[in-house]
């Protein structure tokens, strides 16, 4: 299993800052960090299931009483 130490993760901050500068690299983190909450979410979450019925089956059931 590949870690990360104190020297690599500055080494990869140092590069980040230097790509994409002061200004985007705030951004950058923000969209990350909405991106892994809203994965965790949907892992998490149940599907949802419409369970109202349709509009044609009341209209049917309407009509044979």
């Amino acid at each position: 299993m590949m870690g990360f130490g104190i020297q690599e993760i500055v080494v990869i901050l140092v590069v980040g800052l230097i790509v994409f500068g002061c200004k985007k690299l705030p951004e950058i983190g923000s969209g990350l960090g909405r991106a892994i909450k809203n994965f965790k979410k949907a892992t998490i979450e149940p599907d949802e299931i419409d369970l109202t019925p349709k509009a044609s089956n009341k209209k049917k059931k309407d009509d044979e009483a």
